[in-house]
């Protein structure tokens, strides 16, 4: 089991330049660095989640970040004053935003009946059907409820009422993956797979019973440093034809996380999501916060290329495919009660955009039964956003680490432009 990940991701952030950041204070038993200036600074200020720092040698990080101060660019485009940090309104993008921006608000309202996408993380989030109510209630969507049978949660070995320990970080993340799942996918059943720990195992035993229980869609927003056991991991828990399985690609910047680098899944990257005077209303660019954090690209140690990825720079398999928003500047309204103050709060991450491609995947209907659909999207390349700017962080071969024209490491072929690009 792996016992050491790429980055720590324990800092507060501020998006601007060097000069602009001021000194900061150390946190003592926490290493959080808070910036001086954080409550009175229009600058977005975040920290990442308990979960983002494993609780135990050998468990997997959760890829999120909750934002604590400043103006997001969903309250800058609205000219909404409050600070991101008051959890009595939405600070972040809602589901009109996300379908607007992936051109899938037609298919947002009319696909996903009958479809069940399924979250998988650690732990229990003892909240988790009040405050996906919260959420669906605020922003008009139908109600999805475990009396309904749209919403279902379950521990990793199937159980509706023997469940893991509850954890607040953790909990933190189920909120966003299930509310990112809900913004696209609001016609689609949600199951919540808690395995009992961060590990590979216990979370790769959640992916599988995922897909017992029917998923064709599972998204999992979390991961931690490749190890030679990766292949291995691949064929007991990720191997899974007919089911689109995706993985963030990390939080850590440049470099390669497991299982982003599975070759089964759809390994998804982060960008900065703002409106523009376009045609499409909207411009991207890749998420890169520092050095240290952005979203995760690279070439795999261990993995095998798979057939449909034909980058020439890389001989194994490449992180992303594709990406969706990440940035916690330009982050997501999500609802959460379990540890915090229950409020709305707005996060980032590329724990955002894995639930938000999985829900792209169930809208455009139930993969083919043989097929991996990590590889629909390289045979519709036209039916995506370009992600042609920014860069994640410095590498030797260019398109690892920086955006250009057609495939790079840190959007892969991009971002959703309606469902076209994720069906056979």
């Amino acid at each position: 089991m792996r016992t050491n990940f790429p980055h720590t991701r324990l800092r507060w952030h501020r998006v601007g330049s060097a000069t602009a950041v001021t000194a900061a204070l150390v946190l003592a038993g926490f290493g959080t660095a808070v910036h001086a200036d954080a409550t009175t600074s229009s600058k977005v200020t975040w920290a990442a989640t308990p979960c983002a720092t494993p609780k135990k040698t050998g468990e997997l990080a959760c890829n999120s970040l909750r934002v604590t101060g400043g103006t997001t660019a969903f309250q800058k485009a609205r000219g909404i004053t409050p600070k991101a940090a008051d959890a009595a309104t939405p600070s972040g993008y809602g589901p009109s935003d996300l379908q607007s921006a992936y051109g899938l608000t037609s298919a947002s309202a009319s696909n996903g009946s009958g479809e069940t996408i399924a979250i998988v993380d650690a732990y229990n989030d003892p909240n988790a059907e009040a405050d996906l109510a919260k959420y669906r209630s605020y922003y008009g969507l139908p109600a999805c409820t475990s009396a309904s049978g749209c919403f279902k949660k379950v521990s990793q070995t199937g159980s509706t009422t023997s469940l893991p320990t509850s954890d607040a970080g953790w909990s933190e993340e189920i909120s966003l993956d299930l509310d990112m799942v809900s913004a696209i996918a609001p016609n689609a059943k949600i199951l919540l797979v808690e395995a009992k720990s961060a590990t590979m195992a216990n979370l790769g035993k959640a992916v599988n019973e995922a897909v017992t229980l029917g998923a064709k869609f599972v998204s999992n927003s979390y991961g931690g440093s490749e190890s030679s056991s990766d292949t291995s991991y691949d064929s007991s828990y990720f191997n899974h034809p007919g089911v689109a399985i995706t993985v963030s690609a990390g939080d850590g910047g440049y470099g390669a996380e497991y299982p982003a680098a599975s070759k089964y899944v759809t390994s998804v990257g982060g960008t900065a999501l703002s409106t523009s005077s376009t045609t499409r209303g909207w411009t991207e660019t890749v998420w890169n916060t520092s050095s240290t954090e952005g979203t995760g690209s690279g070439c795999s140690s261990y993995d095998a290329k798979p057939s449909w990825q034909t980058d020439t720079g890389c001989t194994k398999r490449m992180i992303s495919d594709v990406s969706a928003v990440a940035d916690p500047a330009t982050g997501v309204s999500v609802y959460d009660s379990y540890g915090v103050t229950a409020g709305w709060y707005t996060f980032g991450g590329t724990s955002a955009s894995s639930p938000i491609i999985a829900a792209v995947y169930a809208l455009a209907g139930t993969p083919g039964s043989s097929a991996y659909p990590a590889q629909y999207p390289y045979a519709h390349t036209s039916s995506l956003n370009d992600v042609t700017s920014g860069n994640n962080g410095s590498c030797s071969t260019s398109y690892f680490c920086t955006a250009t024209s057609g495939y790079d490491g840190p959007t892969g072929l991009g971002t959703p432009k309606g469902v076209s690009a994720f069906t056979g």
